[in-house]
């Protein structure tokens, strides 16, 4: 006889990591992880950002609540701090600016400093702007994300706590059983008194098999590009990002960038790799507001960002033993803190810090 969880995680991505190390001491979880290796698919393909405005004013609480625990974890969690400084500059072409003003209409009145700057100011950032970029905003606040470091640490708390992962474990079927579930993967089969479909791209997938009613979970590609420019982008350089959604580009190693033309392809769930027409089109944002060149293209890559149909992730149950944890789109790591918690008190019956009404999955009952 299979030894039964309280509950079972499917996928070790940030999801189910983060969810894991939250509730491990709690409960005896599973994490179940098709892949050989946890944080294949997008966790590992991330840009790898904390921006507070990334998402919308319904992100934004997530987000900064994570913040907090992202510069100054736990000293046996992390042993430094897993945002380093880099701000964000959001910028506007002429006939674009209302996209910048719209952002600005969102955060008016929060705590996120949003600050408006001229041509001339952007030109002292950006050396090398071209003519037609007359506004920009800065959000100073904007960081770089140690990602593979915070799926590492939330990995190893898991561990350290009791969780126990089981890789090469895609989930093939799941049935009621008992008042739980008798669910059979790659590595056998395991029972649980809940299942968590941490899944990402696959989370639709996984209701499926498990007999519960998809929600319009959709991954959507998206394109990231290393390239080395000259001439060597400045010292201190932001995060640069078109207000319009045409691109982002920020510094990775010396004289390099990552751009990325900010796609959104319809996919299936799947390992996928970058489109040349993609590429290309990371090229020519760059080329679009400086006239810096790029001299080699040196590493491309492509990830799937996983949507609800109204944008924003689902986190609770959709009858008594079936929980979602998904649809966190490009998000789900500078929220994973927060939402982690939120979940994990959700789960636990406990009263979450952070009202969960506008990511309950009840909102698609009709």
């Amino acid at each position: 006889m299979s030894r039964r969880f309280d509950v079972a995680i499917a996928g070790a991505g940030m999801a189910g990591a983060s969810l894991a190390a939250e509730l491990a001491g709690h409960a005896s979880v599973l994490i179940l992880e098709a892949e050989s290796q946890p944080g294949y698919h997008s966790t590992g393909r991330s840009a790898a950002f904390w921006s507070e405005t990334y998402g919308g004013p319904l992100i934004q609480p997530l987000t900064s609540a994570s913040g907090t625990f992202l510069a100054a974890p736990p000293a046996d969690f992390a042993g430094a701090p897993l945002l380093s400084p880099r701000g964000a500059l959001h910028v506007a072409e002429t006939g674009g600016e209302a996209a910048l003003d719209a952002l600005a209409a969102e955060f008016a009145g929060s705590n996120i400093v949003l600050e408006p700057l001229d041509r001339k100011a952007l030109a002292t950032i950006l050396p090398g702007l071209k003519p037609g970029w007359t506004r920009g905003l800065a959000e100073p606040s904007c960081a770089d994300i140690d990602v593979a470091g915070l799926h590492a640490a939330y990995l190893k708390c898991a561990r350290a706590r009791g969780a126990e992962l089981v890789t090469d474990a895609s989930l093939r079927s799941a049935a009621r059983s008992n008042g739980g579930w008798t669910i059979e993967t790659g590595a056998g089969r395991f029972d649980a008194d809940i299942l968590v479909n941490a899944a990402g791209a696959w989370a639709d997938d996984v209701a499926r098999r498990a007999g519960v009613r998809s929600l319009g979970i959709q991954p959507y590609r998206r394109t990231i590009v290393q390239a080395r420019i000259e001439p060597p982008a400045p010292a201190g350089l932001p995060l640069v990002i078109d207000a319009e959604g045409r691109f982002y580009f920020k510094p990775e190693a010396a004289g390099r960038l990552w751009l990325s033309p900010h796609d959104e392809t319809a996919s299936d769930p799947c390992d996928c790799a970058p489109e040349e027409i993609d590429v290309a089109l990371a090229i020519d944002g760059l080329e679009r507001i400086v006239d810096w060149r790029v001299a080699a293209v040196e590493r491309r890559w492509a990830g799937l960002r996983s949507f609800a149909p109204d944008r924003l992730p689902v986190y609770g149950f959709a009858e008594p033993a079936f929980f979602w944890c998904a649809g966190q789109g490009g998000f789900g790591i500078q929220t994973a803190p927060a939402a982690a918690k939120l979940a994990a008190a959700l789960l636990l019956g406990h009263s979450p810090g952070i009202d969960p009404a506008h990511y309950s999955p009840a909102r698609f009952a009709n």
